[in-house]
């Protein structure tokens, strides 16, 4: 069966369209943003700073999200943040304060967020509970082409040209996103709780009381969670730990974002075919168990080439659980949460990015950047022991009813 006639919905596509679009100007942006605060004279610690004030933005954000979805539709919300973005982006190498790339770290976080939960609601809306993992891998796949095509653009782009180029660039492909987003259908977002059920005499039936949605969706909320922290850490400080421990040239640095981003890209689409069809927890816990010994792996190669071969398969592994664990919320989630799940899942992942980089920067400049990497795998291997535990989270886990 092709990939047209498993997704008809003309929404879907768009949203990926708008993803690729963005992935690119994202790619641009941050595999340059650590060389471009060190060359100004950011800290590791300034730097870890700046990663929790973006991170913020995304907290403050997120949990009101799912009512703003509701009020403006996913439409609205997410052309409105694209713009939003365009010019946060545009701006900030022409900012020279810690306060003002502040401000602009905190709205890029705010902007971002919107766009991520406007995305993922009408992805999990759209798509059919057996298909919800190959929509959510491909959603991911375009997101990674694009981080692909961002770092390698950006290492041109450098080459020739000061860095402002390249983040002006990105606010360009930041309103082609925005064009595109504009073609969705309005009222996305918009789902309202079932109504009440009645008995035969016409009184409210009694409802079986369900657990909170948060608890409901916990393994999801860890998964997105380590993710959030694991990410924005290591784009942060693994180029600069190959730079200072390493000795690795800075040029060489830029190509890691894009040998992550190829990894997620070639593995996301098996990793959510096989959540679809054995169980989305099962697959999240055996990819963390896998990429906890590849992360700890990293800190005994010498060679650069099997560096990067070794970042390919963190991204195989530990980004293609990203996809799979939206997938897995998206199950067990009823249609009318979707928007408001959405928000509590972006605020975990949010509050990975912000407790990461402040944490990982003070481990790298007090203890090493090798045991930094080393907390890194420990964060997958507590993972894949919880996912472990919450097996029968997964409405794939537990038993059929007869």
């Amino acid at each position: 069966m092709s990939i047209t006639s498993r997704i008809r919905d003309k929404n879907i596509w768009l949203v990926y369209g708008t993803i690729f679009s963005v992935g690119i100007a994202y790619g641009l942006s941050i595999a340059i943003i650590p060389i471009f605060l060190d060359a100004h004279g950011f800290g590791k610690t300034a730097m870890g700073g700046l990663a929790a004030i973006f991170a913020s933005g995304i907290c403050l954000l997120s949990l009101p999200m799912g009512r703003i979805l509701r009020r403006f539709s996913a439409k609205g919300t997410l052309v409105a943040c694209l713009l939003g973005y365009a010019v946060c982006v545009s701006l900030f190498p022409y900012l020279t304060s810690f306060v003002a790339v502040s401000i602009a770290r905190f709205l890029d976080g705010a902007f971002s967020v919107g766009v991520w939960v406007s995305c993922e609601t009408v992805l999990l809306a759209r798509a059919g509970k057996e298909n919800k993992a190959f929509v959510t891998s491909l959603y991911a796949m375009s997101l990674a082409i694009g981080y692909v095509i961002g770092p390698i653009a950006s290492k041109g782009i450098v080459a020739v040209a000061p860095f402002e180029v390249a983040f002006v660039l990105a606010g360009v492909i930041a309103l082609v996103a925005a064009a595109i987003a504009s073609r969705l259908d309005g009222g996305i977002g918009h789902d309202d709780p079932p109504k009440e059920e009645l008995t035969a005499d016409g009184a409210p039936a009694v409802a079986v009381k369900e657990e909170p949605l948060a608890w409901r969706t916990k393994t999801s909320l860890f998964a997105t969670f380590a993710y959030g922290y694991f990410q924005s850490s290591a784009v942060l400080f693994l180029p600069l730990y190959l730079m200072k421990e390493r000795h690795v040239a800075e040029k060489d640095t830029i190509l890691v974002t894009a040998f992550f981003a190829l990894g997620m890209l070639l593995f996301s689409n098996y990793a959510g075919k096989l959540g679809d069809r054995y169980g989305h927890l099962a697959v999240m816990r055996y990819l963390a168990a896998v990429g906890f010994m590849v992360v700890a792996s990293f800190v005994f190669l010498s060679s650069f080439p099997l560096m990067c071969l070794t970042v390919f398969m963190v991204g195989a592994t530990l980004a293609s659980i990203s996809p799979v664990s939206l997938a897995l919320q998206g199950v067990i989630t009823q249609k009318h949460e979707i928007a408001k799940a959405n928000a509590i899942y972006n605020t975990f992942y949010a509050a990975g990015m912000l407790i990461g980089p402040p944490l990982s920067g003070l481990i790298f400049e007090r203890i090493g950047g090798k045991t930094m990497i080393f907390h890194f795998s420990l964060l997958w291997l507590a993972f894949a022991i919880f996912a472990f535990v919450f097996a029968k989270d997964d409405p794939a886990a537990r038993p059929k009813v007869a």
